[in-house]
């Protein structure tokens, strides 16, 4: 947990891929994530947390169902969305953010 929270409190924002393996939609998104990361360079993290292994991140964030992806800056989440979302629209997220 503590990882975790020095992973969000960043001053760069952070899309974090709330999934599960067992998961078809997380399979899905897991492609789209790495587009996502070469769109916007270091400028923004993304992080991916298995909610099985993760499972009081998961119930902090009220992760109710996978994927779930939240934007955090500075340990704020500041975006959440749920179901697989296309390349183009996450980064546009993070961007927002930078």
């Amino acid at each position: 947990m503590n990882e975790f929270d020095d992973i969000i409190k960043s001053d760069k924002p952070t899309l974090v891929d709330f999934f599960a393996t067992w998961c078809g939609p997380c399979k899905v998104q897991g492609p789209i994530l790495e587009q996502v990361k070469n769109k916007v360079g270091d400028k923004a993290s993304v992080v991916k947390v298995d909610i099985d292994r993760n499972a009081e991140v998961a119930a902090k964030y009220r992760v109710q169902s996978v994927p779930t992806l939240i934007v955090f800056k500075n340990g704020e989440p500041l975006w959440r969305g749920v179901g697989v979302h296309q390349a183009d629209v996450l980064a546009d997220k993070l961007k927002e953010h930078m």
